[in-house]
């Protein structure tokens, strides 16, 4: 079968302005919950989008890990290449796409540096090895060799013992979102899209065409 022949149709519910909650973080926390419900693989999944000083746009698949009424946040290196991106244009966008249920979320907004215990606590909870590995990899940049790499993970390991401390180049970003669409998936291709935007701190509710 030829990409040009692959399809789905859609059956999702409808979507509509009266179902939704006043405000999207409301929203997203009652579509985040029936993911997890539903058992999908990975929900907290999304897509990083950002922009490079020469206007080159990237993306990459980053783990939500907190969400709370000023934003969604998410933890990186500061050197690697979205680390550097966000430095120099701190804007970017998020997509959750939830395929099981029909659904994606599509949020874009500012991102700003969490505070320094913040990032503490989190990178204090993660398993220990994952506490190594931020250590010693240097994000982004090119490495020789696998080689190099697991040795550079087995001197984290004997310099930093059973309590490394997190580096002052890791650490979390929060993105505040100025716009937040969900869309649902339905027949026959005409798809619910509502978006929310935010003026003078108000949300407001505006219906897309597919």
């Amino acid at each position: 079968m030829s990409i040009a022949a692959l399809r789905r149709e859609y059956r999702g519910e409808s979507l509509n302005e009266s179902d939704l909650a006043a405000d999207p973080f409301r929203q997203f926390q009652h579509w985040f919950d029936e993911a997890l419900r539903a058992e999908l693989h990975t929900p907290n999944a999304m897509t990083l989008a950002t922009v490079g000083t020469d206007s080159t746009p990237s993306a990459r698949i980053v783990l939500l890990k907190g969400i709370d009424a000023d934003g969604f946040v998410f933890y990186t290196n500061y050197r690697s290449r979205k680390g550097l991106e966000l430095a120099a244009n701190p804007r970017a966008a998020l997509v959750f796409h939830w395929s099981d249920l029909e659904r994606e979320v599509r949020i874009e907004g500012t991102v700003d540096k969490i505070s320094a215990a913040e990032s503490d606590e989190y990178f204090a909870s993660r398993p220990l090895p994952s506490r190594h590995a931020a250590i010693a990899s240097p994000q982004s940049e090119v490495v020789d060799s696998r080689a190099e790499l697991e040795q550079k993970f087995a001197t984290a390991i004997e310099h930093h013992g059973d309590a490394p401390r997190r580096p002052p180049h890791w650490g979390g970003y929060r993105l505040q979102p100025v716009a937040v669409e969900f869309w649902q998936g339905r027949p026959n291709r005409l798809h619910d899209r509502l978006l929310y935007t935010r003026d003078s701190g108000r949300w407001s509710i505006r219906r897309l065409a597919p």
